[in-house]
């Protein structure tokens, strides 16, 4: 089992910027999990924002973040971050940790889940 609880979401103006923080415990490493970010705002549904492997090595981001949005972990601390640049409105959401056993997700199929943080970048 892993546990995980995120942290860092706020109010934000557009082009401001914010770091979300995932804090995984439980009775195993979280160097065994790839890990995930993925937001679900009002009326849609949930789409992963960013994922990285393992190790770090490989990371993913979709089309709507690439260039303003960084996944970063360190298994050491059993921490993962997210930092959000150049926000803008419509990354206003939910944003949810999540962990997958072994390889990384480009979708949402992991298998543990944090309960979430609200984001609300205003215009």
């Amino acid at each position: 089992q892993v546990q995980l609880v995120e942290s860092g979401g706020g109010l934000v103006q557009a082009g401001g910027s914010l770091r979300l923080s995932c804090a995984a415990s439980g009775r195993t490493f979280i160097s065994s999990y790839a890990m995930g970010w993925l937001r679900q705002a009002p009326g849609k549904e949930r789409k992963l924002v960013s994922a990285i492997s393992r190790n770090g090595g490989n990371t993913f981001y979709a089309d709507s973040v690439k260039g303003r949005f960084t996944i970063s972990r360190d298994n050491a601390k059993n921490m993962v971050y997210l930092q959000m640049n150049s926000l803008k409105p419509e990354d206003t959401a939910v944003y949810y940790c999540a962990a997958r056993y072994s390889t990384m997700s480009t979708t949402d199929d992991y298998d543990y889940w944090g309960q979430g943080t609200q984001v609300t970048v205003s215009s």
